[in-house]
Order: structure tokens, then sequence, then C-alpha cells
């Protein structure tokens, strides 16, 4: 089988390769979207969270044992508990969807319980407190405070789900779980374990702090543009516009090279003071981990860590990789105005374009305010908005190529489709009574 997807995998990389249209305009610039999108998330998104999430998971793996994970999340949790410490540490962590899943993967593989697993790979990027009041500030009160009690409650829907459709493989999985010897007692207390994890978060937490991209982007020429800044390359600027100028409308996409910007004044807020000062705040976190890792964890149980995060590494970075360029080409070639002509009502079908749409493009944190905004400004109707907010952060192409690898198809599909189904539910109810 694993022959038959190598196989496959390369074959669909020599027809892309063979037949592509090069010489078309827009697949030749989609070409290079994918790449400036690669690029971005290369240089602002890797090594900032996904490696210190990819650490993390390699530290669940090392330092929590099966029983404990098995105590408090396993199938045989108590519920409310189970899937409430999940919902919680998912909402803690505010990642987006790619960064959440070492994370998944490694409570997951120790015995979790795939509800309150699967409740925990939503609420991480879908239940992020600053998201919600961005969008209630930007949005409309109405559309924020909806997408806050959609996201709580998807979280415990999911995961409930989840479980019920597999129940039987959860029931032997603990059953499995149940034969293995009782697991020798720690080198650590708990205390000292969840100290070193909570470190290593906590450094996620901060080098990952989000910058909302509020801006007056001055060029050199003289003239300034309000806009939100999406990603920042090595030589050029992608900005939303805020206020229309010249031939450029609201909520159009600007892409300026550094070279004609001659400062970028950023708006002030209390995440603002803490994205300045980030990495210090990372840094003294960083520090604690080096020195609870020198005086807490032997050499031989170190090189089970370094091995565990390799590991992940090898399963879930060529994936993503690869995800987010897919996505970077497809977007390039499904503009704005596009999208928001095809969802400019609330019927069932434009909730279920938002929420699929949702759900394949990548949205790094926060970002999917601004888009959504910019789509609204195309038509986009307020059903299909929420339906695109509750499905878009949780799920991305990217994220569902490595869920197959980590739970398989059927598992991805069955966490895919409950969460676009429910996201498109929710927009219709809320495009009628809104």
């Amino acid at each position: 089988m694993r022959d038959w997807k190598i196989f496959g995998a390369i074959l669909v990389v020599f027809l892309v390769a063979y037949y592509l249209p090069l010489a078309d305009p827009k697949v030749s610039g989609a070409v290079v979207e994918a790449f400036k999108l690669l690029q971005w998330y290369a240089r602002n998104h890797t090594l900032a969270c996904v490696v210190p999430a990819l650490f993390i998971a390699g530290g669940i793996m090392t330092f929590l044992s099966q029983a404990s994970v098995m105590r408090y999340l396993g199938p045989k949790s108590n519920k409310l508990a189970a899937y409430s410490v999940a919902s919680v540490a998912g909402t803690v962590l505010a990642v987006c969807s790619c960064s959440v899943l070492p994370m998944f993967a490694g409570i997951y593989k120790l015995g979790a319980g795939l509800g309150p697993a699967s409740a925990f790979l939503y609420s991480g990027p879908a239940i992020n407190v600053l998201a919600i009041f961005l969008t209630a500030r930007v949005l409309g009160l109405d559309l924020g405070l909806w997408r806050a009690l959609g996201a709580v409650g998807f979280a415990f829907v999911v995961g409930l789900g989840m479980a019920l459709l597999f129940r039987r493989e959860e029931q032997q999985k603990l059953e499995a779980a149940m034969a293995l010897p009782e697991a020798p007692s720690g080198r650590r207390g708990l205390w000292q374990n969840a100290l070193l994890l909570g470190g290593m978060i906590g450094f996620l937490v901060f080098s990952d702090w989000f910058n909302p991209g509020d801006a007056v982007i001055r060029r050199t020429d003289g003239t300034a543009i309000k806009g939100v800044v999406l990603q920042e390359m090595r030589e050029e600027v992608m900005i939303q516009v805020q206020e229309s100028f010249g031939g450029v409308r609201a909520g159009d996409r600007l892409t300026l090279s550094k070279a004609e910007i001659a400062g970028i004044d950023e708006a002030r807020s209390w995440v603002m003071d803490v994205y300045h000062v980030r990495w210090y705040l990372a840094g003294a976190l960083l520090l604690a981990v080096v020195l609870m890792t020198w005086g807490w964890v032997a050499r031989d149980e170190f090189g089970t860590w370094m091995h565990n995060t390799w590991d992940f590494a090898k399963l879930l970075v060529p994936l993503l990789f690869g995800g987010v360029f897919v996505v970077g080409f497809i977007s390039a070639l499904l503009p704005d105005r596009q999208i928001g002509q095809l969802v400019g009502d609330d019927s069932v079908r434009a909730n279920l374009i938002g929420a699929t749409v949702g759900a394949l493009f990548y949205f790094a944190t926060l970002t999917e305010v601004p888009i959504t905004q910019a789509l609204m400004e195309h038509g986009m109707a307020r059903g299909p908005a929420l339906a695109l907010l509750l499905a878009g952060p949780a799920l991305s192409l990217p994220n569902m190529l490595v869920l197959i690898k980590v739970m398989g198809v059927k598992k991805t599909a069955a966490f895919s489709l409950l969460i676009v189904v429910m996201a498109t539910i929710t927009g219709l109810l809320f495009g009628r009574v809104g």
C-alpha cells in the first residue's frame, strides 16, 4: 500500500509538470504567488511557530505517560472534564490550523480519545479570543458573538461526533491500552513535567504572537495607504487596502516592493506593545526551558525527545510546505471578486461555498478577519462570512494532508465534513435571523 501511495504521488507530480500551461500568464502568475506564500510561511511562521510546536509534540511523547493521558483525555475519561480540558488548552494556544497539528499528533499517539483530541484540534485555532474581538470590531458585534458561540459549541460537537462515529475503534484502542503493562514511575514529578511543557508552550505563544496588521504604509513618493499587512516576503509586502484611492478599491490586495516603502506606521494597542517585546518574553521562557532541561532531563531521555521531535518533523513538515504551496497556487487563480460573487446571498449553496473555501484555504492567525472583510467588500453575504470564519481557522488543505497521515482518510474526512456541515448550517441560521 505504501508503495502505491508513493507511486501515486510521483504520478501526480509528473502529470502536473507535464501538462501545466506555464505560457498562460494566470498560471505562471499563480506559480509565483504560490512561491511567495511559501516564502512568507518559511520566513514568518515556520521558525516562530511550527518548530516550537514540533519540540512540544516531541516533549509530550517523551515526558507524559500514556496512563496520565488516558486518565484525563482517554475514551473512558470524564467526558465533561476531558472536553473542557481540550477546549481550554486550545484557547490558551491560539495557534493556526497547521501549528496545532504536532501537539494533536502527540496526545493522539499517546492514547487520547478521538473525541477530546478532535475538540483540541478544533479549539486551538478556532477559539481565539483576540480573533473574536477583532471580528466584532471590524465585521460587527453580532458576527463576533455568533463566531464566539459557534466556535465553543463546535469544539464539543465535533469531539462528540467523532467519538460517536468511531466508537468501535475507540473501544478497541481502550482495550489495547488496558492490556499494556503499567508504566514505571517517572523520573520527575508531575509538577516538573508541567513546568517544562508549560515553558515550551509559553515560548510558542510569544514567539508566534500575532500582529493584527493595521497600519499606514508611507510610500517614497509621499503618498500613504491605510491597510492591513497580510504578508511580508523578502523583497515585497502584500497589504489589503482599507480606504479606496486612485483605481484601488477598499478590500483589494496590493503588493508593494520594499524599495518603494518609506515606512510603516503601525496602529498602537496593547497587542502591538506585546508584539514588539515578544522575543524578550520568548527568550526568557526559552532560557527557563534550557535550565529545566539541564537540571531535570537525563541525557538518554533528551536523546529520545530529539528523536521524537525529528520523527514528527519528517512526518509533518513536507506535507505542510506542499499544502501551503498548493493553497497559494489555487488562491491566486480564485480572486476575491470571483469568490465574493459566488456567495452574495444567504442560500444553502452560498453558505456551503463559504465553509468550503474556508476549509481549503490557509489562514494565518488573525488574517481571516481582513480577508473576510475584503470578500464582504466584494459582495459576500454575512451568513457565508460566518461560515468561512467558523471553518477557516480550524481547517486548511495543509492541515488535511497531515491529518490523513496521522489518523487516516476516513477520520480526516469525517472531521472535515463535520466542520463544513456545521459551519454551513450556522451560517444559514445567522443569515436568516441576523
